[in-house]
């Protein structure tokens, strides 16, 4: 028995049981599986293909909304169930919920990737900072649309139905649904870096230009790419829609300076270009928050702006990156002259 087959047997029993033996943490345990599948998603264009976008949130806030909104027009008028004039009580059965919950969830991570699609046309057009910039520019764009869109409640936002049955056994029901998710993005993450796919990707951030000599569609393969990213990211809002069961437009679901700054620090800190590296960096990242946020109310801004300042200057290759050159040999690489010195 190999002792990676261990280690990923362990990490799931781990995953299976974790709301279980942590039961005052499920909610927390939730959002950091959030926190991995934006890392892992980012990590997909601005580690391993070069482009690092500033506005993955917009799939994130998007996704919140298709699934609130199919959902809600399932049953409902989605006009007057938006209105805040109106003095219905609008009540969904379980068949409802669940079966809107479940299309909403897909419709979300679907509508995203062709968003993906059609966004990438122009901003592929731009090239480092610009890049990152203009997606930025899509982000902030797409929050105020939302929030001037009295269809879809304006400012306001849209309340959701709470969770039929009761409200432990929700929390249960949301961490398996982001962990499954977040799963589901590593396991199709890891073979995709293994195919000829991941290879262009990764010579479309060494050079583009050799790429395309070499006779790459490089706008192609940076289409697809963000597109698989945007699909699992608007999953991932659709599935905090349900959870928050209330959200607005520029506080929750297009939050540019929370979410939208934590994925791409949570792959800095962890390594760019790695298969663990947004995972490793999610974890710490999430776990130094919850730290700051409850012991240090009032100076976590200061906090967590000295942690992207410390990874910025001394581990530029991330914590992976790091454990790489001090611990070679926990990742398979032969040095030599630590070779030589167990021989002499």
């Amino acid at each position: 028995m190999s002792k990676r087959f261990v280690f990923y047997g362990v990490l799931i029993a781990f995953i299976l049981i974790a709301p279980f033996i942590l039961p005052d943490f499920k909610t927390q345990l939730a959002t950091l599986w959030l926190m991995i599948i934006v890392a892992i998603t980012w990590d997909m264009t601005g580690g391993q293909m070069g482009y690092n976008s500033l506005g993955n949130i917009f799939f994130y806030g998007t996704g919140m909304y298709v699934a609130a909104i199919i959902a809600i027009a399932i049953a409902f008028d989605v006009g007057e169930y938006t209105n805040a004039f109106s003095d219905t009580i609008y009540k969904f059965t379980d068949t409802q919920y669940f079966l809107g919950a479940a299309l909403g969830v897909l419709g979300a991570g679907v509508f995203c990737a062709l968003c993906a699609l059609i966004i990438g046309y122009i901003t592929f057009g731009l090239r480092g900072p610009y890049f990152a910039i203009g997606t930025l520019g899509v982000a902030i764009a797409g929050g105020e649309l939302v929030s001037n869109w009295d269809w879809v409640g304006g400012g306001q936002g849209i309340s959701l139905p709470v969770y039929p049955y009761d409200l432990e056994g929700g929390k249960v029901f949301f961490y398996f649904l982001f962990a499954g998710t977040g799963v589901a993005a590593f396991v199709f993450a890891k073979w995709l870096y293994s195919t000829r796919f991941g290879a262009a990707l990764n010579a479309i951030r060494d050079d583009e230009e050799k790429a395309e000599a070499m006779g790459l569609h490089t706008m192609r393969y940076k289409l697809i790419a963000w597109s698989l990213s945007a699909f699992f990211v608007g999953i991932a809002g659709g599935i905090s829609a349900f959870q928050l069961i209330h959200f607005e437009p520029l506080e929750t679901a297009y939050q540019t300076i929370n979410l939208g700054i934590f994925m791409v620090v949570c792959v800095l800190l962890g390594g760019k270009g790695t298969l663990w590296g947004p995972v490793v960096g999610a974890i710490v990242f999430h776990l130094f928050k919850e730290v700051t946020w409850n012991y240090f109310l009032g100076w976590q801004w200061v906090a967590l702006g000295t942690l992207i300042v410390v990874t910025v200057v001394y581990f530029r290759d991330g914590i992976m990156g790091w454990l790489v050159r001090v611990r070679p040999e926990w990742f398979g690489i032969r040095v030599e002259s630590r070779e030589r010195e167990a021989t002499s």
